[in-house]
């Protein structure tokens, strides 16, 4: 077995709690009728994370946060799927907190959030990781600013940054 893979190892067992947190956060946010399980989501993950290079993750935050993004991909995938499986191509729904969106909790299209933060992404990517940072992936505001190496106040102000240009970019997206 490999140091990495050691590593990987050592660090799953006490990472399992949140990242089942995470998968709960990510699932409870799916449309209705969600087949997939936290503890699946999680041993998904799991097998991209061990694709991955542990040796690069700075501290338990940077690891939340490629598992985040690696949950994020697999909804995603997952919801683009379902989408070609459909004549028309209908989208996963999920709900998207009120921290993130002014004017309430609204039900939006998870590919399109993810198609906005890709916008966003060529735009400011360090916006675009922020977002993924706090709203998929949990994280605090100070463990936000740890994984970014930013301090908490330059955290709040580009959160509030990006939350405003998201609900502009997604206005038009929710049901009406």
């Amino acid at each position: 077995m490999t140091d990495d893979r050691q590593s990987l190892d050592s660090l799953l067992p006490l990472m399992y709690q949140e990242l089942r947190r995470l998968a709960a956060s990510y699932l409870r946010r799916e449309r209705p009728g969600q087949t997939l399980q936290p503890t699946a989501l999680v041993n998904e993950a799991y097998l991209r994370l061990l694709k991955d290079r542990p040796d690069r993750w700075q501290n338990r935050a940077h690891f939340c946060a490629i598992a985040a993004h690696s949950m994020r991909q697999i909804l995603i995938e997952r919801a683009r799927a379902r989408g070609a499986q459909k004549r028309g191509g209908a989208r996963a729904r999920v709900t998207l907190d009120e921290a993130l969106v002014a004017g309430g909790d609204r039900s939006i299209d998870l590919v399109a959030l993810d198609e906005a933060l890709e916008r966003l992404a060529k735009l400011d990517p360090d916006q675009a990781r922020l977002v993924e940072l706090r709203f998929f992936g949990g994280l605090t505001v100070e463990e936000t600013a740890d994984a970014m190496d930013i301090s908490p106040a330059t955290v709040k102000r580009h959160w509030t940054i990006a939350r405003a240009w998201l609900a502009r970019e997604l206005e038009g997206l929710a049901p009406q």
